[in-house]
């Protein structure tokens, strides 16, 4: 690696806060001296689902940009625009070092505020999102993607309707009718990844509603070199967008997320909506492993 052999690896995990659950994270502080090779390979020598480069922001007079970051997000095979436990994990990192308060991240799909408030021993991270957007399915990719994960279409929740949501990165949205269905998930990989590349994918949202403001969620990652996702945030993210433009929650919602039980992971996402504010928030605690 160019002038930095051995740059410092972090590791944290995201929407938890025991190190054995949520998402982990490779995080490093000052990526400044690696290329994308570099990075890439970091990504791919760790094996999590994404880690998190970020390169600090020349300070502007009096420091004023001291809490600013360019942010890049590497999976195992690919670079994506947008990862929310990688940006929660870095967040969490920061302010074990610099404090709690406001964070601004650069990503490629736009600028993602971030705040950090210590809530009893415990840190939290909230980012908001870029502002979202959700768009139709064509039939014949939306049976592809049915086929691929071997689930017949009355498996589905018709009060969901399927479709690709974005909030920085995007994502199919498919609601199970039972819990059942969501925890049967053995997918045809290389399938389902063929179809995500056409259409642009980072994750499948897979859903199931509990109650009014709570949902169980899974998240097939194979485009990442993943079967699948403990805990994604740039999905919760595209999925309270996906809610709300539905109508299928108020303009103002505070959601919860369960995601990683399936995988001895478990994790709990918040997601909140405001009503004149096109923008999602995603909260979850996290924590340094080892």
């Amino acid at each position: 690696m160019k002038n930095s052999p051995h740059p410092e690896v972090l590791r944290y995990t995201a929407f938890s806060s025991d190190p054995e659950g949520g998402n982990p994270a490779g995080v490093v502080l000052d990526a400044t001296a690696l290329d994308d090779s570099d990075m890439l390979a970091i990504a791919a020598d760790l094996g999590y689902s994404e880690s998190a480069f970020l390169i600090p922001a020349a300070a502007g007079p009096g420091g004023r940009e001291e809490r600013a970051y360019g942010i890049r997000y590497f999976s195992p095979k690919a670079e994506v625009p947008f990862c929310g436990h990688a940006t929660v994990a870095a967040a969490i990192a920061l302010a074990e070092r610099t404090g709690p308060g406001e964070l601004v991240f650069a990503t490629q799909a736009g600028t993602v505020p971030v705040e950090v408030a210590q809530e009893g021993g415990t840190l939290r991270a909230t980012l908001t999102s870029v502002e979202p957007h959700i768009e139709e399915i064509a039939g014949a990719d939306l049976d592809e993607a049915l086929a691929a994960l071997d689930w017949p279409a009355a498996d589905l929740d018709p009060a969901f309707p399927p479709r690709i949501a974005f909030a920085g990165a995007r994502h199919l949205v498919l609601a199970a009718a039972t819990r059942a269905r969501l925890a049967d998930l053995a997918y045809d990989f290389a399938r389902l990844e063929a179809l995500m590349h056409r259409l642009d994918l980072i994750t499948v949202q897979l859903v199931w509603r509990e109650s009014a403001g709570v949902f169980h969620v899974r998240d097939p990652f194979p485009v990442g070199g993943v079967v699948e996702d403990p805990a994604t945030g740039a999905a919760a993210a595209a999925f309270g967008a996906y809610l709300r433009e539905l109508g299928l929650v108020p303009e103002d919602a505070v959601l919860t997320l369960h995601q990683g039980a399936d995988l001895g992971r478990p994790g709990e996402l918040t997601v909140t909506l405001r009503a004149g504010d096109p923008r999602v928030r995603v909260s979850g605690a996290g924590t340094r492993i080892g």
